[in-house]
């Protein structure tokens, strides 16, 4: 089996219906490459543009399972197909939080080892899309050589990754063929903002902006890093395509690192959005806020709460040496506008405002 960009291969694709799978099996079969692309529900593969995926020059072969099950629930002929498979990328996961925890255990984790089970059976090499937040509650740099180091994670989803990304070091050292990829919060395309589904912080920043919850537990100085959803899949696609250059490691896939200052002064640019109040977590108190208040808290704001204290950095060293370094960190702000302009032109975060004179803007951005 070669591995130069010139050859093609059969890729599995799990959760190809996926934000990131979807954009992942574009970048393959427009590579030439022929994609099976696993999915469960939804047979449908939308690009984050909105438009169906169409493939070419190479070949798209959608099938259905359930990663939940041994086998992957597949039929004798789907077995067959997969068997021929020259890598698995394994994008499938729950990522939507507040679920029981055993949702996250049957799919992340029990459904990672189905898919090991699978690799190792074929020998097949393997490109696992964890979380860069598996590195739990904790400050300071994260390095992409670092899994376990005794942290302790911020929320069931966090766990369950966790979990499974540990199974997948278990199996590379078994001497299955394994690189990971660990995306940060994964937003919207780098250019235009734009974002198919709106999760991770779109919930959290459709409360804060409408006023919904006023006062929200937090560290000014606290850190999100929020990757576009293109940034992700280039990766993950060069890591199945380049496997033999990044074979046994591990690549943060990360892009804007933005304090909750940033996030705050940016909010404050547009009329239309209210600007929460962020307290010391010890000097909040979920009691004090308002009946109306307090339900948004518990359904939305609480579920996210943990990241807002985190004053953490991905180093992407590995990322970089194979693929190139992230965005200049001094686009981080106008990166951000970019999501909201997004918001507000979709309708997600109300009607937009009344744009401002050319030149309005001090850093230069336009809205």
């Amino acid at each position: 089996m070669t591995d130069t960009l010139t050859d093609t291969m059969t890729v599995l694709v799990t959760g190809a219906s996926g934000l990131v799978g979807a954009e992942v099996t574009a970048r393959l079969t427009a590579g030439g490459h022929t994609v099976v692309a696993l999915v469960h529900r939804n047979g449908d593969l939308v690009r984050n543009s909105g438009g169906r995926l169409t493939p070419g020059p190479g070949v798209l072969t959608p099938i259905t399972g359930d990663i939940t099950r041994p086998g992957l629930g597949l039929t004798d002929g789907d077995q067959r197909l997969v068997a021929t498979a020259d890598r698995i990328v394994h994008c499938a996961a729950v990522t939507h939080f507040g679920l029981p925890a055993e949702r996250y255990e049957t799919v992340n984790a029990a459904g990672t080892r189905h898919v090991l089970d699978l690799a190792v059976t074929h020998r097949t090499p393997l490109v696992h899309v964890s979380t860069a937040y598996v590195c739990g509650e904790r400050d300071g740099t994260v390095r992409e050589d670092e899994l376990d180091v005794g942290q302790r994670p911020g929320n069931d989803y966090e766990r369950s990754k966790l979990a499974a990304e540990t199974m997948v070091h278990q199996a590379a050292v078994a001497g299955l063929p394994v690189t990971v990829v660990r995306p940060s919060i994964v937003t919207g395309a780098a250019r235009t903002g734009r974002v198919r589904d709106f999760m991770t912080i779109y919930p959290v920043l459709r409360v804060l902006t409408r006023g919904l919850v006023g006062t929200v537990p937090a560290h000014y100085d606290a850190a999100l890093d929020l990757v576009p959803v293109d940034r992700v899949a280039d990766l993950v696609a060069g890591a199945a395509t380049r496997f033999d250059a990044v074979a046994g490691r591990t690549l943060h896939a990360v892009g804007q690192e933005l304090t909750l200052r940033d996030f705050s002064d940016v909010l404050a640019e547009y009329p239309c959005f209210q600007v929460p109040r962020f307290l010391p977590p010890s000097a909040f108190s979920a009691s004090a806020l308002s009946d109306r208040e307090r339900p948004y808290y518990d359904r939305v704001i609480a579920l996210y709460d943990t990241y807002f204290r985190r004053r953490v950095r991905f180093d992407d060293t590995q990322a970089a040496a194979a693929f190139g370094g992230r965005p200049a960190p001094a686009g981080a702000r106008p990166y951000l506008r970019r999501l909201l302009d997004h918001c507000l032109r979709t309708g997600y975060l109300g009607a937009p405002p009344r744009r401002e004179p050319a030149g309005a803007r001090t850093d230069g951005s336009t809205p």
